[in-house]
Formats: structure tokens, sequence, C-alpha cells
């Protein structure tokens, strides 16, 4: 029964993402080829929301959904990884049209070519788990 509101909240994120026409491969074309603002604030106003969230957990503020506190640990720094994962990651999101959130929402919606998008994506994920303990981090 808990899991029912999982369900729901995932429901209602998936309808808003695709009233935002956030999952639109047209509107994910022009973000790439920087010619509209639209996927750009709404990535920016996630990544603020998220920076918010984060200040909070840090300082305590805010808890789990179990009441227990957020344990924020400190990474090491590093530029050259981020940058390799984030080209890595972007370059994907460029050829499939979809980001790893929406290509479940375009499974929903009949999108059957994604389907052949997120086996890659599930592949890469299993490789990286596989492969981790290998790979600087």
């Amino acid at each position: 029964m808990k899991q029912i509101k999982f369900l729901l909240i995932g429901i209602l994120f998936g309808i808003v993402l695709s009233k935002a026409e956030v999952i639109s491969w047209y509107r994910i074309y022009e973000m790439f080829k920087f010619q509209s603002f639209h996927m750009y604030g709404i990535i920016g106003s996630a990544v603020l929301i998220g920076m918010v969230i984060m200040y909070f957990f840090k300082k305590g503020t805010l808890k789990t959904y179990q009441g227990k506190n957020v344990i924020v640990e400190p990474k090491e720094k590093g530029i050259s990884r981020n940058l390799l994962g984030g080209i890595i990651f972007g370059l994907g999101w460029a050829m499939g049209g979809a980001c790893p959130g929406p290509m479940y929402i375009l499974v929903g919606k009949g999108v059957v070519s994604i389907l052949i998008v997120l086996l890659g994506a599930h592949i890469g994920a299993f490789l990286y788990h596989a492969l981790k303990h290998k790979l600087p981090h």
C-alpha cells in the first residue's frame, strides 16, 4: 500500500513532463541546436530547486520519508571525470532523443522505437556496474 503513493507521484511526474513538452524529440533537438530556451529554462529551474533541496538536506531540516537524516558525503573534486561523464551523457541524450526519465514516459505513450534506446541505457548501466571498480572515481 505504501508503494501506491510513489506510483501516483510517478504518474503525476510523467503527466507534467508530457504537458511541458520535455519528452518531445523536437524540443530536445531545438535545445541541442541552441534554437530555443524552453529546455534550458526547465533544466535550469530543476537545478535551482535541487540546489535548494540539497541545502536543506545538508542542514538537517529535510529528512527522508522515514524521518531519517540524509547523509551527504563530500566527494573528491575533479573536472575531468565530470566533463567526460557529461559528454557521454549528452551524446547519449542527443543520439537517443531522450534523457533517462522521459524514456519510460515515451514507452507509456506508445513510442515503441524508444525501447531500443531504453535497452541501450540498461546495458550501459549494467556495464558501468560491472566495470566501476576499474574506473577512476
